[in-house]
């Protein structure tokens, strides 16, 4: 009896020379679901329909076509036990060798609604309809029976499988279909995990709400060189259909590293809070995940230049993000100076042609730079930790002047501006900040204070008037009193120390401006 092979595949990529090659190479029969069975057939292909294999119609609009004995006996009978060959026979059921299936486009469904403007909520029902239900059965059931069954659920696996054919007499080896089951429960966790993240979604829109249970998966889309060091290794892996840095255009350069999208997702983080039609035009530069520079002006070029002279030695081998499309008046800027990424929302055609002098500076263009995960996600010894993204500024409006001396509107501006970049600085953090650009920041530091000296003298002169922020409350009035002895004129914190009188009278004694914002940003 000839070997049967079950196709349903919603991707039909590679399908047809696949199955002529199955027919006519190595003598199978065809089984096939609807959508599947009328193109092999129109290929010239002789192909049994499930319907008529089976001896069961479709119904319910075809959510039901495989879900039967004659197809799941086939796929887990044991070849090697008596008694499931008895069941075979005396059910008429014919042994299935080969399954060849994919899934219906659950994540491409979504990822189509999401480029259109359509919530996870509005759009649920649609998303519904792709959950798939025979596919993920028939590829489990000959996922389990890997010892008797190959089944592939990838169009890639399609060269390697006729390979095996004709290395092993037609029956590929053990190992092959071992590794082919391995890669249908990695799929059907990635799959369902996005089921379960979309209805999440859909009953969660903020993500304020964490999940009980942790889905956690990728498909590998590349591997890096080395992680953070050479003798680590590293996968960059893709969740879901190609959106955030996975669905950005790479314009030029070497390839990107495991460094390299760290700095970028850190440069994108800083960047979103800076984009909107309220927003003026935006640089920041980043350098080990730290901001040494970033600056807002009339022109791109402008914001550019501020943040770079903000701190040009940390600039040297940086990240440069921009919340507006890169023109050729910034574009020959950058090219002054050693970088290893560029990220903007686009690119005007005469930007790029000037940065082909740079071939190895990494030019990205992403479109949505404010699209970002929901949830921040870390390892630990036997688990995760898992938070909602830190999403949260809050409103000038709700912020608490508590100082005798009142800000202007101007002053208010500035401190926002200061506020938002200290959100972005590694805990310790202090931020100071002169005409809407870093003039010094003190990044990571095991106590305020020290972390307040290191961003008062590098701002050195240029504190003189400036706007301090920092992203915790100032547990004694020392680093207040430091800032006041540097020039500093207003201070933005969050407040909530049992000692916050202590700093609110040394201001006032001092002539400061200080406002709570009565929200911290701590960033380990």
């Amino acid at each position: 009896m000839a070997p049967l092979a079950l196709l349903s595949t919603s991707d039909k990529t590679g399908l047809i020379p696949f199955a002529q090659r199955l027919v006519n190479d190595y003598g199978f029969a065809l089984v096939s679901s609807g959508g599947t069975a009328k193109v092999l057939q129109e290929a010239g292909l002789a192909v049994t329909k499930v319907a008529d294999h089976t001896g069961a119609p479709e119904i319910l609009g075809g959510r039901v076509k495989t879900l039967h004995p004659r197809v799941h006996g086939g796929i887990l009978a044991r070849r090697d036990l008596a008694s499931d060959q008895v069941d075979l026979q005396e059910n008429d059921i014919q042994a299935i060798d080969l399954v060849v299936v994919n899934l219906y486009p659950f994540e491409q469904t979504i990822e189509a609604q999401q480029s259109q403007g359509v919530t996870p909520a509005d759009g649920l029902t649609e998303a519904v309809e792709q959950i798939d239900i025979g596919g993920p059965t028939m590829l489990r059931a000959a996922a389990k029976n890997f010892a008797h069954v190959t089944v592939l659920c990838h169009s890639q696996q399609y060269d390697a499988y006729l390979q095996e054919l004709t290395d092993h007499n037609g029956q590929p080896s053990l190992a092959f279909r071992q590794g082919c089951a391995q890669q249908v429960f990695a799929l059907m966790a990635a799959y369902d995990g996005a089921i379960a993240t979309h209805l999440t979604q859909a009953t969660n829109p903020t993500g304020a709400d964490l999940p009980q249970q942790l889905q956690i998966s990728g498909q590998a889309l590349q591997t890096l060189r080395y992680g953070e060091n050479p003798h680590q290794s590293a996968i960059w892996y893709q969740t879901g259909a190609a959106q955030g840095w996975a669905g950005a255009t790479q314009l030029q350069g070497k390839a990107l590293s495991y460094n390299n999208l760290v700095d970028l997702e850190a440069a994108r983080r800083i960047i979103a809070e800076f984009v909107g039609p309220d927003q003026p035009p935006t640089t920041a530069i980043l350098k080990h995940n730290n901001p040494c520079g970033i600056a807002q002006a009339d022109q791109l070029v402008t914001a550019y230049q501020k943040a770079l002279a903000a701190d040009s030695i940390s600039a040297f081998g940086g990240i440069v993000a921009l919340n507006r499309a890169l023109d050729a008046a910034t574009a020959r800027e950058l090219t002054k100076l050693f970088l290893e990424c560029i990220v903007a929302p686009d690119c005007d055609p005469e930007a790029l042609e000037i940065l082909k002098a740079k071939p190895n500076i990494r030019l990205l263009k992403l479109s949505n730079l404010t699209q970002g995960p929901s949830m921040t996600v870390k390892a630990i010894a036997g688990g995760w930790l898992a938070q909602a993204a830190d999403e949260t500024l809050t409103s000038i409006s709700d912020w608490q002047i508590v100082t005798q001396v009142k800000p202007t509107e101007a002053q208010l501006a500035e401190m926002m501006f200061a506020w938002k970049v200290s959100k972005h600085v590694k805990s310790n953090a202090i931020v100071v900040t002169r005409d809407h650009t870093t003039v010094g920041v003190g990044a990571g530091q095991m106590n305020r204070v020290g972390a307040a000296k290191i961003a008062l003298n590098q701002a050195d002169q240029k504190a003189q008037g400036a706007t301090l922020a920092s992203d915790g409350f100032f547990p004694f009035d020392d680093s207040v009193r430091t800032a006041a002895a540097a020039g500093i004129t207003a201070i933005v914190q969050p407040g909530g120390s049992i000692r916050d009188q202590d700093s609110i009278t040394a201001a006032d004694e001092l002539g400061l401006i200080m406002a709570f914002t009565q929200t911290r940003h701590f960033l380990h």
